[in-house]
């Protein structure tokens, strides 16, 4: 993958055209609406901001409509989910107490090599649950490929020949926001990754959370009471070594010197990135080249700007 922008929340102050600019990206803009669900496609205010035309791939609508032609297909289909809603729930049971416990000693004032010791063990047990459940998630995603291999269905190949002739004209791909899992389910059920590569891209929000490497949930102010993050899914690996945190200025407790800690030792060496009203991250080849508005967490609990390779 050549270029790659990376850019916060796009719905009150829309920064994508200057960092399209700044990027040096261009058209013809193809883009991917497909979290929006049955908002798929209303583009009347991006292509205002952009000032051009653009064309949706339309991945939410195209597979409503192989559903409706493959029937067996669809029935695998949600038989996985309802497997995957399953996995989701006994992993954050199990992540509670595992959460609490690694929480509840990096919050004691003892600072002794055997508390230290307690600590480590404690990320690392989170580490090996995350681990674990992402294994258990991509097996039942390689048994589907198995048993149904999607892609050589007559309707999804179809559609797929369709999908990879808008794409030859694209000059770049956006992919848009959303709700995250049907996004991500909807680019893993066309091949997304294989028909994007080398397009540039630009990704925001939860479009964003799809495309790195994994897919975390998080927010430690919900309703509730204070949330545990969760790793959700295995994204499509296009950004590799860092997590987007999209909203974290509302949705993470920066201030929380643990909270913090305990999130930026628990996934490196992947670098946690926050997304926010005016971020923007231009990586090229993998590397990040240009950032602003965006902090990466610290294992010491801090927060720093993030830093582009020199």
């Amino acid at each position: 993958m050549s270029d790659v922008l990376i850019l916060g929340p796009q719905y009150r102050a829309p920064n994508l055209r200057d960092a399209l600019a700044e990027a040096g990206l261009a058209g013809p803009i193809v883009t991917v609406t497909a979290g929006w669900q049955e908002r798929e496609g209303e583009l009347g205010a991006l292509e205002e901001h952009l000032g051009q035309r653009v064309r949706d791939l339309r991945l939410y609508e195209r597979a409503e409509a192989a559903f409706a032609q493959d029937p067996p297909l669809h029935d695998a289909y949600r038989q996985r989910q309802n497997e995957l809603r399953r996995l989701q729930e006994l992993y954050r049971g199990r992540l509670a107490h595992a959460k609490a416990a690694a929480r509840e000693l990096l919050q004691a004032a003892d600072d002794s090599e055997v508390m230290r010791k307690a600590r480590r063990d404690a990320i690392a047990a989170l580490r090996r649950l995350d681990a674990a459940h992402l294994r258990m998630i991509a097996e039942l995603h390689e048994r589907f490929e198995t048993d149904w291999s999607p892609t050589r269905r007559p309707v999804i190949a179809r559609q797929r020949q369709e999908l990879a002739h808008v794409l030859e004209s694209a000059g770049t791909v956006c992919i848009a926001g959303g709700h995250v899992a049907v996004l991500l389910n909807r680019l893993r059920l066309f091949g997304a990754r294989r028909l994007l590569h080398g397009k540039p891209l630009v990704a925001w929000s939860a479009g964003a959370m799809a495309i790195a490497e994994r897919v975390v949930l998080f927010h430690d102010h919900p309703p509730q009471g204070a949330g545990n993050a969760e790793v959700f899914e295995s994204g499509l690996g296009l950004v590799p070594g860092t997590i987007f945190l999209p909203h974290a200025a509302t949705r993470l407790a920066l201030s929380d010197v643990q909270r913090v800690a305990l999130l930026a030792r628990r996934f490196r060496p992947a670098v946690c990135r926050t997304l926010d009203e005016g971020s923007w991250l231009h990586f090229h080849r993998g590397e990040l080249r240009a950032a602003a508005a965006s902090l990466r967490l610290l294992s010491s609990g801090g927060t720093a700007p993030a830093r582009a390779v020199a």
